[in-house]
């Protein structure tokens, strides 16, 4: 019996990676428990667990005595010396071994739902210790489980399970249970059973583990990463500085022909990079975030971290980016405010829509859920990342994208319409300003003759 539950408790720690000598000191508590229970609190014992032999021993040490006032702790005379066959006088020990078929099958159960219970516990600590020991680091698992309400997508990593969360993906990813996964472990968190693990794509430090995979220079800390702006599925910005003046980081990032990068963009599920290097100048620093755009003029404001930018007018668009993603980013990286205007401080003035137009289309349920979550205009809304707006909304990534198509074919139009009424008006404005003119230049004709025939006149009154 002592074997099998002994290979029994061994094989419990085998599957869960318990080791051996922490086993050993489980065990002996659990038993040391057991004796207790059936002996009292009071009573002296030790527990030899040998795990390579499969066997635990349990001896009792009682005191021998002429009258016994405590069985837990003493024994008479004669009993010590039927029991060990010795000629053992009063005020020596003897020392008993307990079978452990005299605990009963009961307390056995017991014990062994005790050391499962411990062996949960010590499994737990394990994983939140390993898993926490590895935040900001890459792990790749299986994806075992797609969790459809909520978007959840749970991942098998080392026998553990690993939760992504919906705003943690990339939102134009599609998932397929069996998919092997890369991403960053984010967050342990304790709970009541197993810590929860969560794990992320979007996190910019996942970017950074990217570039230590793919680059040789950045893991061996020759390139540094100072700074990464991103939004996760579009576009990125990552502002590197080479610590080797013959090493140029850009360079080394993007890799010949673009090969380093393009690992990281596949990776990424086709996220544009854009890599440019760091400077401890913001002007500079500015100048480079806002590439490709060429800037005219910067009026910085250091104190309270803005800066104003000044473009020619074909360089508006470059600058601000689609959406204004491309001065949102760089506004990120940089640490400012960014606020680019048309060259001559004119700011650039974009058309817009109320939401309340589209309402129609909508319907009020979601007209209503867009106007609690505060977007009142189609730029609004079009200038969202799509993930933002399916976590903010709670609607399906789908369902998002029928939403934006519509919104911005509605916008186009309204937009091309708006552009044509204000040439017709420009051209209306324009005739009516040349009739004017040209009225103006019979009058001034019709006054100069008048004056010219009124010269004549007098003239010929004076001969």
């Amino acid at each position: 019996m002592n074997h099998e539950i002994v290979e029994s408790f061994a094989q419990m720690a085998r599957e869960k990676g318990i080791d051996k000598d922490i086993l050993i000191g489980i065990v002996e508590d659990i038993f040391g428990m057991m004796v207790k229970k059936k002996y009292g609190p009071n009573v002296k014992y030790d527990v030899v667990v040998n795990m390579d032999k499969g066997d635990i021993e349990i001896y009792l040490e009682k005191e021998v005595v002429e009258v016994v006032e405590d069985p837990s702790t003493q024994i008479s005379v004669a009993d010590a010396q039927k029991k060990s066959g010795d000629n053992l006088a009063a005020g020596e020990e003897f020392v008993e071994i307990v079978p452990l078929v005299d605990f009963g099958r009961r307390l056995v159960i017991s014990a062994k739902q005790n050391l499962n219970q411990r062996i949960k516990e010590i499994e737990r600590e394990a994983i939140f210790n390993e898993y926490t020991n590895s935040i900001g680091e890459i792990v790749v698992g299986e994806i075992y489980q797609i969790r459809k309400g909520k978007g959840e997508i749970l991942v098998m990593h080392n026998k553990n399970e690993l939760l992504l969360p919906r705003n943690e993906q990339i939102y134009k990813e599609r998932y397929k249970k069996g998919d092997t996964i890369r991403a960053i472990v984010k967050e342990v968190r304790k709970g009541a059973g197993n810590p929860t693990v969560v794990i992320s794509r979007t996190d910019p430090a996942f970017l950074m583990r990217l570039f230590e995979i793919e680059i040789p220079e950045v893991y061996d800390g020759i390139i540094e990463i100072k700074r990464i702006a991103r939004e996760p599925g579009d576009r990125a910005k990552v502002a590197v500085l080479s610590h080797d003046e013959r090493i140029d980081a850009v360079g080394a990032c993007v890799g010949m022909k673009g090969v380093r990068i393009h690992a990281i963009v596949r990776e990424l599920n086709n996220e544009n990079i854009d890599v440019i290097n760091y400077s401890e100048d913001p002007l500079v620093f500015i100048q480079r975030a806002l590439a490709p755009a060429k800037l005219k003029e910067i009026q910085m404001d250091k104190e309270n971290k803005k800066a104003v930018i000044n473009v020619a007018n074909d360089q508006v668009s470059l600058a601000i980016g689609k959406g204004g993603q491309n001065v949102r980013l760089a506004s990120k990286l940089t640490g400012y405010e960014l606020n680019v205007q048309k060259e001559g401080g004119e700011e650039e003035e974009e058309y817009d829509m109320d939401l309340s137009e589209f309402r129609e289309e909508l319907g009020d349920v979601l007209y209503h859920k867009f106007f609690d979550e505060n977007f009142k205009s189609v730029r609004d809304i079009i200038q969202t990342s799509k993930e933002e707006l399916v976590n903010t909304l709670g609607i399906e990534p789908e369902k998002v994208d029928e939403i934006l198509t519509m919104l911005k074919k509605g916008f186009e139009e309204a937009e091309i319409e708006v552009d044509e009424e204000t040439d017709a008006l420009l051209a209306e404005i324009d005739g009516a300003e040349k009739e004017e003119k040209s009225e103006k230049n019979e009058i001034s004709a019709d006054v100069k003759t008048h004056e010219e025939s009124e010269e004549t006149k007098t003239e010929e009154t004076k001969q």
